[in-house]
């Protein structure tokens, strides 16, 4: 089970932070990665981190602006989203895998995970 918290409403150019918690079922994932989904779009690849040694990958519309970054003790990784734009507007899901793909096509691909979260809402107004 994956738990998302942090999301809500903030003016452009502001800062968010998203955690999820994994639970016992999904702590030993290899991967672990955000989405995004606004309405009437598709999911997109936001980042994802390899769990053993912290290396991370962005999709290009959050590269230089967003963060993401696990703590292994407490089973979590948060994403730090910075300069918020409005199209940065969806509903964030936080997913794990049992692998983590060195392929870009791979590992921006919602197949490669297993569990996810429910989501949280992150809104930007202009």
């Amino acid at each position: 089970q994956l738990v998302e918290s942090g999301g809500g409403l903030v003016q452009a150019g502001g800062s968010l932070r998203l955690s999820c918690t994994a639970s016992a079922r999904t702590s030993s994932s290899s991967a672990m990665a955000w989405f995004r989904q606004a309405p009437g779009k598709e999911r997109d690849f936001v980042a994802v981190i390899r769990w053993i040694d912290g290396s991370t990958n962005y999709g290009d519309s959050v590269l230089g602006r967003f963060t993401m970054s696990r703590d292994k003790a407490n089973n979590t990784v948060y994403l730090q989203m910075n300069s918020l734009k409005p199209e940065d507007t969806a509903v964030y899901s936080c997913a794990s895998g049992e692998r983590y793909y060195f392929t870009r096509s791979l590992y921006s691909n919602v197949a490669s995970y297993g569990y996810w979260g429910q989501g949280t809402q992150v809104t930007v107004s202009s």
